[in-house]
């Protein structure tokens, strides 16, 4: 979960939302990614996604059988289904997602029995570090859209003057 952590941090010196992912299998480490959909223009480009085509194409598989994935943010229903469809064995997860979360938060997606896969699975692990990330990039993102804000307020105000 460290290694995802530090992916999710370079994912946020690029403006993204800091999620990182790993994929392992063993000691082996198949993919890894971080959250990517606003510098590559993709809205499938989660940090889970980024990891599992890594891993698929490592392995020459797009199966994952017995991979564990470790993801700094409980995942979405897309990267749920898709963690499924991979037949990823265990999902580890830092912290949840109480807006978005399909694991354990908005809905319990892997508890359902019509999957034809069951992903094991495990939420909590380095919660608060992983929480702190989200909440200071989100704190940053916040002031940073003020500064913006009272900036174009400040040059209409100018504009209005020599008018």
């Amino acid at each position: 979960m460290d290694y995802a952590f530090q992916l999710a941090a370079q994912g946020e010196k690029l403006g993204e939302v800091p999620v990182g992912a790993v994929i392992v299998c063993g000691e082996k480490v198949l993919g890894e990614g971080f959250n990517q959909p606003i510098s590559s223009h993709d809205p499938t480009a989660h940090a889970e996604i980024i990891a599992l085509r890594q891993a698929a194409q490592n392995v020459q598989n797009y199966r994952l059988v017995d991979a564990s994935i470790y993801v700094t943010l409980e995942p979405c229903t897309m990267c749920v289904g898709a963690l499924v469809h991979a037949r990823i064995a265990r999902l580890v997860f830092g912290t949840t997602e109480p807006k978005a979360g399909a694991v354990v938060s908005k809905s319990q997606l892997l508890d359902n029995d019509y999957f034809n896969h069951r992903v094991n699975y495990a939420g909590g692990l380095m919660a608060q570090e992983c929480q702190h990330q989200l909440s200071e990039f989100f704190a940053l993102r916040r002031e940073q859209k003020r500064q913006e804000k009272v900036k174009r307020q400040e040059a209409q105000v100018e504009q209005e003057k020599h008018a």
